[in-house]
């Protein structure tokens, strides 16, 4: 199984530039901002290529540090293109697309301690660059919903940094429970015991590991201390209610959560089949990082 799962794992990464189309659909403002820089930032394993896109005509703005997903196996940010010049557009800050590795290159936890090793970076440097250090937010979809949700755990735990929000959209946190505890209402959803077999044989191999805190955040004994953050959710989501479960211990250790389920619609959320509702929420997440990232 675990040769068959990095094999697979090796050939979703080269194939994801021809195979993940979903974004083209999706570019509902920002199309007119140059492409982003190529720069890297010094992690403790190694430097990680990061796609930095600004906001023109605006002198040191806040930064979101952005993790796309790829059930930790997909080493492509440009997947997430589209929102990243949303939330440049709509927000006015920069945005930070992280390119962190993935399996079967790398195992638990390094994509985790990248990313908060970025987020520490950031918070310490980002004025290199331009950008505001004192205005940083953090957030991922899907696998880079654990990425962001796991370096806050460690910024909090490590006192190494104070992201102003975490966003976390159909975010994975429990990659130890029953794979076939994970229900959804429709037949077949996106997210389904096979994959998930896939991502803990390659990624998550080591099994006593799959229950620590930073690879299964909503794991963890406590959650006080966490940055205030948006939880989105689907309503025929397998991952639902994990999501679900973290925004209720957020909001009952008194962390400021706001909590959307989106309707009628499986893991990915935004449907590039509705524009209009892609939008909708797409609009509500850079509403709350701009607020959150106000002076």
């Amino acid at each position: 199984m675990a040769l068959f799962a990095d094999g697979y794992a090796a050939l979703s990464g080269l194939l994801a530039p021809l195979t993940v189309r979903y974004g083209e659909d999706l570019r509902l403002a920002g199309s007119d901002l140059p492409r982003p820089e190529r720069l890297r930032v010094p992690t403790r394993h190694g430097r990680v290529k990061v796609h930095v896109y600004r906001p023109p005509g605006i002198e040191n703005p806040a930064v979101h540090i952005h993790l796309h997903g790829g059930a930790f196996m997909m080493r492509y940010p440009q997947m997430d293109d589209f929102f990243c010049r949303f939330v440049v557009d709509r927000a006015r800050v920069a945005v930070v697309n992280v390119d962190y590795l993935a399996a079967p290159r790398v195992r638990y936890p390094v994509a985790q301690e990248q990313a908060h090793d970025v987020l520490v970076w950031l918070t310490q440097h980002a004025g290199e660059w331009g950008l505001d250090a004192d205005r940083i937010s953090i957030g991922g979809f899907s696998g880079g919903g654990n990425l962001a949700a796991s370096a806050c755990l460690q910024a909090r735990d490590r006192s190494s940094a104070a992201p102003r929000l975490q966003v976390l959209g159909v975010p994975s946190l429990d990659v130890a429970g029953d794979i076939h505890g994970k229900p959804s209402t429709i037949a077949r959803p996106m997210i389904g015991p096979g994959l998930l077999r896939l991502v803990r044989a390659t990624y998550f191999r080591d099994v006593a590991r799959r229950s620590e805190p930073y690879a299964s955040p909503v794991l963890v004994d406590s959650v006080v201390g966490l940055p205030p953050s948006v939880v989105i959710t689907a309503e025929y989501d397998s991952l639902r209610a994990e999501g679900d479960a973290y925004a209720a211990r957020l909001s009952e250790a008194g962390v400021p959560v706001e909590h959307h389920v989106v309707p009628r619609r499986d893991h990915y959320f935004l449907d590039g089949g509705d524009p209009a509702q892609a939008g909708h929420w797409m609009g509500l997440l850079a509403d709350r990082i701009e607020a959150a990232l106000a002076t």
